[in-house]
């Protein structure tokens, strides 16, 4: 049971790692652009304080965290060229701090506004003339 705790906090620094990368590949010029918009994706959500499905929800509050950024970063990392990765995650081990991107945040901030507008809009009571 300890081992696999272990391997368990070893992935999570990892991907915590490999998201950092990311974020220095979506902002490098030698990094395709496909891959750029992915890598710029994953890390901006990943970094964003702000979730798009809140933890406080049960289960899918923490889908995110377990699915959904894994298999993002995942994606980014294959379509970068691996020299470059390699070099991402050496500049990502050597930041002291974590980075937070506002853009993460800001995307998922319009998109909590717009689902309450469109909430708001389709149960607004009307009156009937």
């Amino acid at each position: 049971m300890k081992a696999w705790l272990e391997t368990a906090k070893r992935r999570a620094r990892d991907i915590r790692l490999d998201v950092i990368a990311l974020w220095f590949a979506a902002r490098d010029p030698r990094v395709p652009w496909s891959a750029k918009l992915v890598a710029g994706m994953v890390a901006a959500y990943a970094l964003s304080p702000i979730d798009l499905i809140p933890d406080f929800i049960p289960v899918l509050g923490y889908l995110d965290d377990l699915i959904i950024v894994p298999l993002g970063v995942i994606l980014a990392i294959k379509l970068i060229p691996p020299p470059l990765m390699d070099e991402f995650r050496a500049r990502a081990a050597a930041l002291e701090r974590r980075p937070q991107s506002r853009t993460g945040m800001f995307f998922v901030v319009a998109l909590w506004l717009a689902l309450a507008a469109l909430l708001i809009w389709a149960f607004w009571p009307t009156r009937a003339k």
